[in-house]
């Protein structure tokens, strides 16, 4: 039987995304994050992750979605991106994360070409989970080419 890609499933308002599995090194419970002043609005600042500084970025930010306070639910999901020029560690703040799972195809729909002005680099493509839409991350692009992150 062929090895399925496993997926972390996020949920951020309201909404449905996936991460590979292979990107994600561990998921935490929300905690204090230190603020980094003149930082970009996504860039919530640093947390101590066994020793290493970790940045975290706010995923609604960074997606283009409107800010929601912290719940129960929020977690940093702790990943290692390609970053310009070596692998950068760093969080995402995500309302929730569901489960580590497949989605029902291995083979991704293209994101939709609906406007030239309209970037969807960011989106590897779009996938099912038990019927409904999943947009499957880009992380390297989402995350690794934003201007002032480097390896830390």
């Amino acid at each position: 039987m062929p090895e399925h890609t496993q997926y972390v499933t996020l949920g951020v308002a309201g909404e449905l995304f996936a991460a590979p599995v292979s990107k994600v090194q561990e998921i935490l419970d929300m905690q204090p994050i230190a603020r980094l002043p003149r930082a970009p609005s996504n860039l919530l600042g640093m947390i101590d992750v066994r020793g290493q500084g970790v940045p975290v970025l706010d995923l609604r930010q960074t997606l283009g979605l409107p800010d929601a306070p912290d719940t129960e639910n929020t977690r940093i999901v702790v990943l290692t991106v390609n970053g310009p020029v070596d692998p950068v560690t760093l969080g995402l703040r995500a309302d929730r994360v569901y489960e580590v799972t497949v989605l029902d195809s291995d083979a991704l729909d293209p994101p939709p070409a609906v406007s030239a002005s309209w970037s969807n680099h960011c989106i590897l493509g779009i996938g099912r989970r038990n019927g409904a839409f999943v947009t499957v991350l880009d992380l390297d692009r989402l995350l690794g080419d934003m201007p002032g992150l480097a390896a830390a």
